[in-house]
C-alpha cells in the first residue's frame, strides 16, 4: 500500500466532492472514508495500480472519487436534517476518468479560514490537505486522539458555514470557500507545522516541506517560494542539531559537514529566483539570513555585517519584537557585545527567550555572574526539556568559570 501516494490524493479528491456540492465537513468524513477502504481493498504490494480481486485500478484517484461520493450519498440519505440535498443522489457521475482540475489551492486556503485558531487551522491543514489521519495528529501534538478529533470536527463545522443567500430565498451551498484565508496565514500555517519538527510517527517538519512544495507548485507567489527556501536551508542544518545524547548544539558549534549541502543548494537557488522579483516579504528575509549562515564555512565567518542588514529588513517588514531580540544578537557579532546589549535594553524582558539572550550578551561582555543567573533564570523558563537542560549546562559552565582560580 502506497501511503504516500494515499496523502497525495486527499486534497484533490476532497476538492472534487467539495465542487460537486458536498459540504466541506461531510466530504471530509467521507474522503476518509474512501481512504480507509483503500487501504481495506488494495494489495500490500508497493504499486497502487491493482486491486485486491486482481484488477488494475487505472485511474487510484477516480477510484477514490467514486467511493468517496457514494459514501456521501449514503451519509446524505441517512441524515434526514439534510433532505434538501436529497436530489443529489440522482446525480451520481458515472465511473470514468475524473476531472483534471486540482482544488489543493482552494483547500490550502479553506483550512486558513479567518475563524480558526492556529492550532485548528493547522490541525485541519494536516488532515484534510496532507492526508495524515487524527491519531497521527494526535502523536505529534502529543495530546489525546478525542482531543484532536474534536479540535479537527469544530474547524470542518467552521468552514462548512451555514445560512441561506443573500437575497434570503433559499439555503447557501455550505463550504463553498465564500471565506478563505489569504496567502500569508496559509504561509503562517504551514510554518507553525514545520516548527513542530518531529514526534509521534509523523515527522512534521518534512511535511511541512511537502505541504509547501504543493503550494509552490499550485501558485506563482515570491513568499511561498521565501517559505519554502526558508523551511529547506533550516532542515539542512538538522543533522548537526542534536549531540548523539540528544542535547542542543548551539550554530557555531555544530559540525557543518554534516549540513545537507544538496537541500542548501536548493534553498538557495530558490531564494535567489524569489528575491529577483522584487517583492520582499518576511520569508524572503528569513531565508536570506539563513542563507548566510549556510554559506560561512566557519562560524568565525560568517557575514554578521550583511545579516544585520536583512534583519532590519525584517524589523521593516514585521516589527516583531522577536525579530529585534534576534537582531541584537547579530548586532554584537558585528559590532561587539556593547552594540548589543544596548540594542537588547530597548526590548521588553517578558519576550520569550529574553533572558537567554541577554545571558549570551553579558557572558560575551565579560560580565559572567550576570550571565550565569540568565542562564538559570533562562532554564527556569524553557519552553522544552532539550532546552532546559542547554541552558542549566551554560549556567553550571559560568559558575565553575567563576569559582575556578
Amino acid at each position: 500500500m502506497n501511503e504516500l501516494l494515499l496523502r497525495s490524493l486527499t486534497p484533490s479528491v476532497l476538492g472534487i466532492l467539495v465542487r460537486r456540492g458536498a459540504d466541506f465537513a461531510a466530504a471530509e468524513d467521507a474522503v476518509q472514508d474512501a481512504l480507509a477502504e483503500a487501504v481495506r481493498v488494495w494489495p500490500a504490494d508497493p504499486s497502487p495500480s491493482s486491486s485486491s480481486g486482481g484488477h488494475p485500478v487505472r485511474d487510484p484517484k477516480g477510484w477514490l472519487v467514486t467511493v468517496a461520493w457514494r459514501r456521501f450519498l449514503d451519509a446524505t440519505r441517512a441524515d434526514t436534517a439534510r433532505r434538501r440535498r436529497e436530489d443529489l443522489v440522482g446525480e451520481e457521475p458515472a465511473p470514468g476518468p475524473v476531472s483534471a482540475v486540482d482544488d489543493t489551492l482552494q483547500l490550502y486556503f479553506l483550512c486558513a479560514h479567518p475563524s480558526l485558531t492556529p492550532s485548528s487551522a493547522v490541525a485541519l491543514t494536516l488532515r484534510a490537505v496532507g492526508g495524515l489521519t487524527t491519531r497521527q495528529i494526535a502523536d505529534a501534538y502529543l495530546v489525546p486522539e478525542a482531543t484532536m478529533a474534536q479540535r479537527i470536527s469544530r474547524a470542518k463545522r467552521t468552514v462548512s458555514g451555514s445560512g441561506v443567500s443573500p437575497d434570503g430565498t433559499k439555503p447557501r451551498a455550505r463550504g463553498r470557500f465564500d471565506r478563505p484565508g489569504d496567502v500569508a496565514t496559509v504561509l503562517r500555517v504551514l510554518y507553525l507545522v514545520f516548527n513542530e519538527g518531529y514526534s509521534g510517527d509523523v515527522d512534521l517538519a518534512a511535511e511541512a516541506i511537502r505541504l509547501t512544495r504543493q503550494l509552490a507548485a499550485a501558485i506563482d507567489h515570491p513568499e511561498v517560494a521565501g517559505l519554502l527556501a526558508l523551511m529547506l536551508l533550516h532542515h539542512a542544518r538538522r543533522p548537526a542539531r542534536t549531540a548523539p545524547d540528544g542535547s542542543l548544539v548551539p550554530l557555531a558549534e555544530q559540525d557543518r559537514g554534516r549540513w545537507d549541502t544538496v537541500l542548501i543548494d536548493e534553498g538557495v537557488e530558490i531564494l535567489q529566483t524569489a528575491l529577483a522579483r522584487d517583492r520582499l516579504g518576511e520569508f524572503q528575509a528569513q531565508a536570506a539570513i539563513a542563507a548566510l549562515h549556510a554559506d560561512a564555512p566557519t562560524a568565525e565567518e560568517t557575514d554578521w555585517v550583511q545579516i544585520v542588514e536583512w534583519y532590519d529588513e525584517l524589523v521593516r517588514l514585521t516589527d516583531s519584537p522577536v525579530v529585534r531580540l534576534n537582531r541584537a544578537v547579530a548586532v554584537c557579532q558585528a559590532d561587539g557585545p556593547g552594540a548589543g546589549l544596548a540594542a537588547l535594553a530597548v526590548l521588553d524582558d517578558s519576550l520569550p527567550r529574553h533572558d537567554a539572550v541577554a545571558a549570551y550578551l553579558h557572558e560575551r561582555d565579560g560580565d559572567l555572574t550576570t550571565a550565569a543567573r540568565l542562564y538559570a533564570e533562562a532554564a527556569r523558563k524553557a519552553p522544552d526539556l532539550a532546552e532546559r537542560d542547554h541552558l542549566t549546562r551554560q549556567a553550571a559552565r559560568l559558575n565553575t568559570r567563576r569559582s575556578s582560580p
